[in-house]
């Protein structure tokens, strides 16, 4: 749940701007109407994609965060496919996470210290997370935030008989202690394609008990070691809760301040698919 490793730097974003002065009196100068009918187009189209707002992203950030775990995921987040806008929230921010949540797509929690001093001190957000997925949000947690949807000492986001338990404890597991390290995991991707065997990075992660077939959602990860399942997505009111034990959003940072590291590089393919699949994620039976 907890991590080694440096603050992350704030990573670059993407962003629109257009003068309507000076695209103007550019066009005023135009002097064939293909000139103009061209510049016209071409302004239709910057507006347009002004008028594209990023979708929103809330990451938990406050005493039950560990320090660089909030911003590994906003990182990730960013650098995704859907290239969220990130707003820290928490009792130290400048916005608290029941007020951030209004206009959010997704609400993530990332790694972070004792799992139950963690779930006392954000108790009081429970109500509000479970009302943002129902209402078709999603919720992302990773590590300790995968504890935390869980019916004990969570908040209980998951389907009936579904639980959130410690992998370390497991037998056949790869890793017994809770020191940093690698893990060896069995990823399905969305286009349906299994990669067995791949590296991430694990610090005393879940396991999700109780997925079987009866259940709705559907598994995306299981340790390679002994088939436990390593990340999940489930649905909730119509909403999405996507959990996952190891870090897929674990950069080289974590890795250098563990002295560990990845055998095959450090991928975020794994993770970009993660946060994809969560949101994009139907209800229904897992086949």
């Amino acid at each position: 749940m907890d991590k080694a490793s440096e603050l992350k730097s704030t990573p670059s974003t993407r962003t629109y701007k257009h003068n309507n002065r000076s695209l103007n009196s550019n066009i005023m100068h135009f002097r064939s109407p293909f000139s103009i009918a061209m510049a016209i187009i071409s302004y239709g189209v910057s507006a347009t994609v002004c008028a594209q707002a990023r979708p929103k992203a809330v990451v938990y950030r406050g005493p039950a965060s560990s320090e660089g775990c909030p911003e590994g995921v906003r990182d990730l987040l960013v650098s995704s496919p859907s290239n969220f806008e990130v707003v820290f929230a928490g009792p130290n921010e400048p916005i608290d996470v029941i007020e951030a949540l209004k206009g959010a797509t997704v609400y993530a929690h990332g790694g972070g210290p004792n799992w139950g001093e963690a779930y006392r001190s954000t108790k009081k957000y429970e109500k509000a997370i479970q009302e943002f997925v129902k209402s078709g949000g999603h919720y992302l947690g990773f590590c300790l935030g995968a504890y935390l949807a869980g019916p004990v000492n969570g908040y209980n986001l998951l389907p009936k008989g579904v639980d959130t338990e410690q992998e370390i404890e497991r037998r056949g597991a790869q890793i017994k202690g809770q020191e940093d390290a690698v893990i060896n995991v069995d990823w399905t991707f969305q286009s349906g394609t299994t990669e067995h065997k791949r590296w991430l990075y694990f610090q005393d992660g879940v396991v999700i008990r109780g997925l079987d077939a009866s259940k709705p959602g559907k598994i995306v990860g299981k340790y390679s070691a002994n088939g436990d399942v390593a990340a999940s997505i489930t649905p909730y009111g119509k909403g999405s809760v996507g959990l996952v034990g190891p870090h897929p959003e674990a950069d080289h940072t974590w890795y250098e301040g563990a002295g560990i590291k990845n055998p095959e590089g450090i991928r975020f393919d794994i993770g970009h698919d993660f946060v994809e699949a969560t949101i994009h994620a139907g209800s229904g039976k897992r086949s």
